[in-house]
């Protein structure tokens, strides 16, 4: 502000003389108008942001605005992806008898980049428990983490579960989670890099339903995040979602809509097999029904929000 003034006009509010002599402010102006004070926004000894905070593009800008060339952050991990099984195969021809393609893979790299995270394509391994243990030795020298699919379960051929033993020690575990889906879950810290190893069922929506409830979280923390978890939110069931009783959490998947109330509304995208990958992609939200007979049209409902494109903040009420 020059010396003496004490308010802005806008431009548009002015006119010049024709000889340019003199300008008009055709409006009255008080004292202060438009004027910028100066630790209006950030005050000297303030706490601009707190550690743990995630840096959006405006926090970028508020530190370039006041100066700060670098800071100390936690990098974002580097995640190693694997698909396990002989039946697996990548090429788009015509399928063999038992085999199918992977779909866990890329949409686990897929995920993971949409997350922020960096990722290695580790590729296929199959059966061959020398091959998937060099594979998980390798990997564990350069990347921060692995994600693998497949060999968790009760079966002659799920081979994961004895490799991270053998590769983890104690810090293995193999859990059959009262989820469904995600049920087979299996976990180790390589004993020789320390690299977390998380082993994921291999139905495909089993694979990202374990994602969204184990893998991202610990990501998160470990890129330093304070905020771990997708929101959980409270909607209202715009159908029956039915569950039968069997002891376990039901995470059906669902697609949420903004109702003219403002009520954030849900029903089924779907079927809920753990091999209906499309009703996945067509879900932006989990439904957590307790064991019971589910809900009825008309219930509050708790929701695990996967994508708030659509859902205003102001309308994401929390559980």
């Amino acid at each position: 502000m020059p010396p003496g003034a004490d308010a802005v006009c806008m431009v548009e509010r002015t006119r010049v003389e024709s000889d340019g002599s003199i300008v008009i402010v055709e409006e009255s102006v008080q004292p202060g108008t438009f004027v910028r004070k100066a630790g209006s926004d950030i005050q000297a000894g303030d706490e601009v942001f707190s550690p743990g905070t995630h840096l959006s593009p405006a926090h970028v800008g508020v530190l370039s605005s006041i100066g700060v060339e670098q800071l100390f952050a936690h990098p974002s991990p580097t995640v190693g992806v694997l698909s396990t099984g002989d039946e697996l195969v990548t090429s788009a021809g015509t399928l063999a008898p038992g085999k199918i393609r992977d779909a866990n893979r890329p949409a686990l790299l897929a995920q993971l980049h949409a997350d922020g995270f960096g990722t290695v394509d580790l590729g296929l391994v199959g059966d061959d428990e020398a091959a998937l243990t060099a594979l998980l030795e390798e990997a564990g020298s350069r990347c921060d983490a692995i994600v693998s699919s497949g060999g968790v379960s009760v079966g002659d051929r799920d081979l994961m579960k004895a490799v991270l033993k053998d590769l983890s020690g104690p810090t293995m575990r193999s859990m059959q989670i009262a989820i469904k889906p995600a049920k087979p879950f299996a976990f180790g810290m390589l004993k020789e890099t320390g690299t977390p190893v998380f082993g994921l069922a291999g139905n495909p929506v089993s694979a990202l339903v374990a994602y969204e409830l184990f893998v991202r979280p610990a990501l998160r923390s470990m890129a330093g995040c304070t905020v771990l978890d997708r929101p959980r939110l409270a909607a209202v069931a715009d159908v029956d979602l039915p569950r039968s009783r069997d002891g376990k959490l039901h995470l059906v998947r669902v697609t949420v809509r903004t109702g003219i109330d403002g009520v954030l509304g849900v029903r089924s995208a779907g079927g809920q097999d753990s091999h209906m990958l499309r009703v996945m992609a067509q879900a932006n939200a989990l439904a957590l029904l307790p064991d019971g007979e589910g809900v009825r049209a008309g219930d509050r409902v708790e929701i695990l929000l996967l994508d708030a494109d659509g859902v205003p903040a102001s309308q994401r009420e929390p559980w």
